[in-house]
């Protein structure tokens, strides 16, 4: 394998749902830097490989390990959980090599992210168009995420929601449903997914009205449906506008 940083997405953490191109980065690879979390997760499918973590906000000091590991020779694996280039590392790990300046080369590889397993699970909600908000204010202030909530629901999006509730950040979710409502339903189907392609996988429906009082934390995405989005068969739907014949074809 030549020499170069890896950003990969391993998906939810299942090795059913890690892409083969994921899976045979992180077997040939000299090292792998990762969150804690994560590196907990691949351990138990790579355990004889070599592991760097760091907690939580540490991402940029990361980075810089991977870039200096990379410059001694080393081939080094970053990696995210989902998709590297959603609310994953790979914007951070390019930012952070254009700022110290070395020419390292860089290989994005993509994985399952959290609103497509989820969406799985729950049916086909993402039919549609739709748009991805993380509820977390740590990166974006909170008056921006409430915009962006309130233009995704005045267009009608199918809204996945990330990081929709913490310990600290009580209240942003029961809000956000609340601005939704200003354009939808009080009907509208939401769906929830806690652990996600993960052990502990665990799936609900409920309604907007009803999203604020849900056992929901940082483990879980949150699907909110559109206008034309239904349940049947315990299975959330987006329609996406085939005519289906009585014959079950659609045209």
């Amino acid at each position: 394998m030549k020499q170069k940083i890896y950003v990969v997405g391993f998906g939810p953490g299942d090795g059913a749902l890690m892409t083969k191109q994921a899976a045979d980065v992180l077997q040939a690879v000299d090292l792998i830097v990762g969150y804690t979390t994560y590196v907990a997760l691949l351990k138990e499918q790579f355990p004889h490989q070599n592991y760097h973590a760091t907690p939580m906000r540490k991402e940029v000091d990361r980075c810089r390990l991977v870039a200096k590991e990379a410059l001694q020779g080393k081939t080094v694996a970053m990696v995210s959980s989902g998709d590297s280039g959603i609310y994953g590392m790979a914007g951070v790990m390019l930012e952070v090599l254009a700022e110290m300046g070395v020419d390292l080369e860089v290989e994005i590889v993509p994985g399952l992210t959290a609103a497509s397993t989820a969406a799985a699970v729950l049916g086909a909600p993402l039919m549609h168009d739709f748009a991805a908000i993380s509820l977390s204010d740590c990166m974006t202030p909170l008056e921006q995420i409430y915009r962006r909530v309130r233009c995704a629901a005045e267009g009608d999006f199918v809204i996945c929601l990330y990081n929709p509730r913490s310990h600290a950040r009580t209240a942003y979710l029961g809000e956000a449903a609340k601005i939704v409502q200003e354009f939808r339903s009080p009907q509208t189907p939401v769906g929830i997914v806690r652990n996600a392609g993960r052990t502990g996988q665990r799936a609900w429906l409920t309604t907007l009205d009803q999203l604020h009082t849900q056992p929901v934390d940082m483990f879980c995405i949150v699907i909110i449906g559109n206008s034309n989005t239904y349940c049947k068969n315990g299975k959330m739907v987006t329609p996406r506008g085939y005519c289906i014949t009585s014959s079950g074809s659609a045209i």
